[in-house]
């Protein structure tokens, strides 16, 4: 099918839903300026041992080698603006096209353009919690600190290091983002999931989840995924040319 004819038949399917719901990975970020993590040549794994620099055990054993990995991360996060992908889904919830996201990046982006419903499955940098005493602060005023002396944040209460509030490896999941998705998922009607490689799991089992209650999938990525057999269209291209051009579709059709 053509990237012409599979957009027609997306635009259809969305104009018939009732709700409809996004799924985003990492490649919704991309154009954003913000690597993924398994994209050969700028994959953020080809360089570290996830195990080593971003599991809940390394951090609680080495949190200093934890915040010199990602420090100059959190300065691309910072920096970062929303793209148009993002943005067409801000639009699409606007006009009623859209219930809400499900999204795996911790960037804060699709907030930042304007989403209202989003569910944070990986967590975020919008805060910060003290390993030791559990005591919570807002995130950004103690990163920007952080990327300015390079010194890793402590907790005012106790003096242990500040963990963000993103999953590490080895955590659960948020469970009320989880449940909400999790929920989300088998209420829609058709689901898009957008950039996401649909390699980690529980959230790379949220589409089988929706199709088994009656969701017909729509897939939007540069490349292909294990689980594009399971999708009504599958859609090879650029995101940020893909959803303002459906979301185009749908204007002066509100539901």
């Amino acid at each position: 099918m053509s990237l012409d004819h599979a957009l027609v038949a997306a635009g259809a399917l969305l104009r018939r839903s009732r709700c409809t719901i996004a799924l985003t990975g990492a490649g919704i970020s991309t154009h954003s300026g913000i690597p993924d993590f398994r994209s050969p040549g700028a994959g953020l794994w080809e360089l570290h041992d996830p195990a080593e620099v971003a599991s809940i055990y390394g951090f609680r054993h080495n949190p200093e080698r934890f915040y010199r990995w990602i420090r100059p991360l959190a300065r691309t996060i910072l920096d970062a603006q929303p793209n148009a992908a993002h943005l067409a889904l801000a639009q699409m919830e606007q006009r009623g096209r859209l219930r809400s996201i499900i999204t795996q990046n911790i960037d804060l982006l699709h907030t930042r353009a304007g989403s209202q419903t989003v569910h944070e499955v990986h967590g975020h940098l919008r805060t910060v919690t003290c390993i030791h005493c559990f005591s919570e602060y807002p995130a950004q005023s103690l990163i920007l600190a952080y990327l300015e002396t390079g010194a890793m944040p402590l907790c005012p209460a106790c003096g242990h290091a500040l963990k963000p509030n993103v999953i590490l490896f080895g955590e659960q999941l948020p469970a009320q983002a989880l449940s909400a998705a999790r929920r989300d998922a088998q209420k829609c009607d058709v689901m898009i999931v957008v950039g996401s490689s649909l390699e980690v799991y529980p959230a790379a089992d949220l589409p089988a989840l929706a199709q088994r209650n009656g969701a017909a999938l729509i897939f939007v990525n540069l490349a292909a995924t294990a689980l594009d057999s399971l999708a009504n269209i599958v859609i090879h291209g650029d995101v940020v040319d893909v959803l303002p051009r459906l979301a185009q579709s749908l204007e002066g059709n509100s539901g």
